[in-house]
C-alpha cells in the first residue's frame, strides 16, 4: 500500500479548499501522492434557513462523513468548529493541525460611530448573536448564511453596519478588508481557527501519514473546549463559547467557557488555570460548574426555544 493515493475529500468552497489543498501540501512534502475531490454540502446548498432550524448537527461535516463512509474518500478536512463532538461510528480523529487566529472580528462599513448608537449586525452563529446582545442589547442582529464569500458579498449589498466572521477564515483566503475590528470580549466556538482531519479507524496507512501532521498543543486546547461543549450538550447551536490557551512560562492551561441565553440577557462563564498536568477533565469540569450554577436549566430553556 506504500503507493496508495490519499483521497483528500473536501466542500467546494473557496476556504474548504484553500485548507484541502493546505493538508495537500503538507502530506506531499512528506512524500505522500494525494488527490482532492470537491462535495457540495446541504449546508452550502440550503441557505434559506438559520442553521439552527434545519435541526442537524455536523450538516457541513454529513456529506463528506458519507463519501468516506462509502470508499469516496480516504480523509475529509473541515474547520474544526463545524465537526460534531461525536464522530460518526468507523470515523476517527487523525490530526488537528497548528491553529490560526482564533478571535471573531466585526468587519463594518462607513465609520464606527453605530457602536455607541443604533446598529444593525449580521451573523448565522447563535453565540455571536448573544454575545453581541450581551455587549449591545440595543443593537438589531439579522441572520447571515453561507460560505464566506456569500457573506461577505451579502454585507456589501445590505444595509447593514457590520458582520461578525472568523479571522481565521478571512486571513486564510485574504479577504480580510481594513475595516474590521478584533471582538477579543467575544469568546471564540470551540475549536475555532484549527483545522482537523478525519480518516476512517480502520485504514492504518492513512492514519499514519496523516498523524504526522498534527500540532500537540493545538490538539490539547480544542479537545478541552469540545469537552466543555460537548458536556454542555451543545450540539452545533446553543450559545456557546470556550478557548483553552496554554501558558508556556508556567506550563499551564488558561481557560475561558461561556453559555448565555439566545437573547443575550443570561451569561454564564467560567474563567480557570490548571496546571498542564489536569488537562484532560478541564473541559468537563468547567461544564459541571456551569450546568450547577443555572447552566442545566438555561439549556433546558434553549432547547426548547429552539424547538418552536
Amino acid at each position: 500500500m506504500a503507493n496508495k493515493t490519499i483521497r483528500i475529500g473536501t466542500r467546494d468552497s473557496e476556504l474548504a479548499l484553500w485548507q484541502a489543498h493546505t493538508v495537500q501540501k503538507k502530506l506531499q512534502d512528506l512524500g505522500y501522492t494525494t488527490e482532492i475531490i470537491a462535495v457540495k454540502s446541504d449546508g452550502d446548498i440550503i441557505l434559506d434557513k438559520p442553521l439552527y432550524e434545519l435541526g442537524i448537527t455536523g450538516i457541513f461535516t454529513k456529506t463528506l462523513d458519507v463519501a468516506m463512509i462509502s470508499g469516496k474518500v480516504d480523509i475529509a478536512v473541515h474547520s474544526m468548529k463545524d465537526v460534531p463532538t461525536a464522530l460518526p461510528n468507523g470515523i476517527v480523529q487523525a490530526a488537528v493541525l497548528e491553529r490560526a487566529n482564533v478571535l471573531d472580528i466585526l468587519v463594518y462599513k462607513g465609520n464606527t460611530d453605530f457602536l455607541t448608537s443604533e446598529a444593525t449586525i449580521a451573523t448565522g452563529s447563535l453565540r455571536r448573536q448573544a454575545q453581541w446582545w450581551h455587549k449591545f442589547p440595543n443593537h438589531k442582529v439579522v441572520d447571515l448564511r453561507g460560505n464566506v464569500n456569500t457573506r461577505m458579498q451579502k454585507l456589501k449589498d445590505n444595509d447593514w453596519n457590520g458582520a461578525v466572521f472568523a479571522a481565521a477564515g478571512l486571513e486564510r483566503i485574504n479577504l480580510k478588508p481594513d475595516s474590521f475590528i478584533n471582538l477579543d470580549w467575544m469568546i471564540p466556538a470551540p475549536a475555532q481557527g484549527a483545522m482537523v482531519i478525519v480518516a476512517m479507524e480502520n485504514d492504518d496507512f492513512t492514519i499514519d501519514a496523516v498523524s504526522q501532521l498534527n500540532d500537540i498543543e493545538t490538539e490539547i486546547c480544542t479537545y478541552i473546549e469540545r469537552q466543555f461543549l460537548r458536556t454542555l450538550e451543545g450540539g452545533c447551536t446553543a450559545p456557546i463559547g470556550a478557548l483553552a490557551r496554554y501558558n508556556e512560562e508556567e506550563d499551564t492551561i488558561d481557560f475561558k467557557g461561556v453559555l448565555l441565553s439566545i437573547d443575550g440577557k443570561q451569561k454564564l462563564e467560567v474563567d480557570k488555570k490548571v496546571d498542564i498536568s489536569e488537562w484532560k477533565k478541564l473541559g468537563f469540569n468547567s461544564a459541571q460548574e456551569i450546568l450547577e450554577n443555572g447552566g442545566a436549566e438555561l439549556m433546558t430553556e434553549i432547547k426548547t426555544q429552539l424547538k418552536k
